[in-house]
């Protein structure tokens, strides 16, 4: 019996045809997998079924092995590359010693012209402070030729009348050398009080006009720009540190019938050395008083009249 179900099962597999699985080296036919579906009773069927189930798994497993060394083969070979692809661009890169010296010695080269270069700004920033220093009295004037640019139209006025004013001040010398009382200092040529360390103290604008007539002179006039600057000089080597803000009456004062402000020799006022928002007529300030700054194209106020303070006094020397 067992003998012709043998061969009905191979005439089967003739008739309906096998498939041959390479990876297994078995001969699986549908019969068998039929006959594995439907098994037997027979304990060779089942035998042979737990063979048959022991070399599929031998194979899958022998597969997945096979996949797995070549899969590892070719990862190893992708590293390979790599590596030999990075060696050659370290070994193009690679410094020489002779190039790490070299730049070396340019980086040190760099170093010193930069050392060298801040050496020359900060003696270039010297030389400009102390060139902006000397310039100083110079902006000064520039600022206040811009400041007074509308007036120019009547600069050659001015000028005649400064020199009208100097020549009737000049001292004739004649059968001798003139000079200034005791307490009166020369300055162009003129002699010139200043209450510095007298005990005659403070005076209102008219008081210290008296007291300069009563000594042969006036108050002084400033209408020059060397007169002003002496004076200021003057001021500022004598005044007390501690009364910067000390002011000195001279001859200019505003005349409200004509609302201008004239020198007591008649003539108009025509270049100020007034501070800035000065005059400002506050209280009825017809006087002018010059005070030690060192800005002397700003050394003006006007002051009301009645108030008291220093002066300074002018006559020609005998």
């Amino acid at each position: 019996m067992t003998d012709f179900t043998s061969t009905v099962r191979m005439e089967r597999r003739e008739n309906s045809g096998c498939n041959f699985d390479g990876g297994f080296n078995t001969l699986i036919c549908q019969d068998d997998l039929h006959d594995e579906e439907h098994p037997s009773y027979s304990p060779s069927n089942q035998n042979r079924q737990q063979v048959f189930m022991s070399k599929m798994t031998q194979g899958r497993h022998g597969r997945l092995a096979v996949v797995s060394l070549v899969a590892l083969a070719a990862l190893l070979l992708i590293v390979d590359i790599s590596l030999g692809i990075n060696y050659n661009k370290l070994k193009d890169t690679h410094l020489a010693t002779d190039d790490t010296e070299r730049i070396e010695k340019e980086m040190n080269k760099l170093q010193d012209a930069y050392k060298t270069a801040i050496e020359n700004t900060e003696t270039t920033k010297k030389q400009l402070n102390s060139e902006m220093g000397r310039q100083k009295e110079t902006n000064w004037e520039l600022e206040h030729q811009t400041k007074r640019k509308h007036e120019y139209e009547i600069m050659i006025d001015k000028i005649t009348q400064d020199i009208a004013s100097k020549r009737s001040h000049l001292p004739m010398i004649k059968d001798g050398c003139k000079h200034c009382p005791a307490g009166w200092i020369l300055m162009n040529l003129m002699c010139y009080y200043f209450p510095f360390l007298g005990n005659t103290g403070l005076k209102t604008w008219q008081k210290s006009r008296e007291f300069c007539q009563m000594h042969g002179g006036d108050l002084m006039i400033i209408d020059s720009k060397d007169k002003e600057n002496s004076t200021v000089n003057v001021l500022l080597k004598n005044v007390d540190p501690s009364t910067p803000n000390t002011g000195f009456w001279f001859g200019l004062r505003d005349f409200h019938e004509e609302g201008t402000w004239k020198w007591l020799n008649g003539s108009v006022l025509v270049e100020g050395y007034w501070n800035d928002g000065e005059p400002n007529n506050i209280n009825n300030e017809d006087c002018a008083a010059v005070y030690p700054r060192e800005n002397y194209f700003k050394a003006w106020n006007d002051v009301s009249c009645g108030a008291t303070m220093k002066w300074i006094c002018e006559k020609a020397p005998i």
